[in-house]
């Protein structure tokens, strides 16, 4: 009864905002004015996602940018073996599809949601005419694919040349990046993901990772508290495993 009292509330809220906060997130958008961002949001839909549920599948046609208002969502494929390969982790202020508002094309990949998600859609046709008349959101949108191809090219180095000890540091350290908590001398660390999903992040079974965190925990580099809690206690020696 209470979760459904809370979807309602979330639900009217989300009503309410009329996308305009869920813009206010997007790097992207920073150029236009709050009456551009009028007009703008006013073409937003929202849509709820489920823990679980595919947001879109690979082959989908991609003419939309859909915006993370709430909520965590990972963005992934398949290897030929059939093992999920995670490209991407996306929180609050993310956002996925903005090469889809430049050119309609088919999704390379999937997207699901880690937990339950509160997500804005911007279809390109409406994205189109405000591109029109401010066309330096494309320079903004160019400056965001950069960083991805940036990550996507580390991400390969290291599943080609470091070992397992320095890919998972390198992880921890993009996730203290978005998700950490500085605490004092020490940072708290939600993970985004479950040991399974980092596994099928770098490339390795979840039976390394748990063998592998444990043995960081040995060190005092970090403190495992539960199976999503970490507590970074040697951010310097996390930074030095990765070298």
């Amino acid at each position: 009864m209470n979760e459904a009292v809370d979807l309602k509330r979330e639900y009217k809220i989300c009503n309410l905002c009329k996308g305009k906060y869920c813009a206010h997130k997007v790097s992207i958008f920073s150029v236009l004015t709050e009456e551009q961002l009028t007009k703008l949001t006013e073409k937003i839909v929202h849509k709820n996602f489920k823990k679980g549920q595919i947001i879109f599948f690979e082959g989908d046609i991609s003419d939309k940018l859909y915006v993370i208002n709430k909520g965590k969502i990972k963005i992934f494929k398949y290897t030929r073996e059939g093992k999920e390969q995670i490209l991407y982790i996306l929180s609050e202020g993310d956002f996925v599809g903005d090469l889809s508002l430049l050119k309609k094309d088919e999704f390379k990949f999937n997207a699901e949601a880690l937990e339950d998600a509160n997500i804005c859609v911007l279809a390109k046709d409406d994205f189109d005419d405000m591109l029109k008349e401010n066309p330096e959101i494309s320079i903004n949108i160019l400056q965001v694919v950069y960083d991805r191809v940036i990550k996507l090219e580390n991400l390969i180095q290291s599943l080609s040349t470091k070992d397992i000890e320095a890919r998972i540091a390198g992880l921890l350290l993009s996730f203290v990046k978005d998700f950490g908590i500085r605490k004092g001398n020490f940072i708290e660390l939600e993970l985004p993901l479950s040991r399974e999903d980092i596994a099928n992040y770098i490339g390795v079974t979840r039976e390394t990772i748990s063998r592998k965190l444990g043995s960081m925990q040995d060190q005092g580099v970090i403190d495992l508290i539960g199976s999503k809690r970490i507590i970074i206690k040697d951010i310097e020696e996390l930074e030095y495993m990765t070298t």
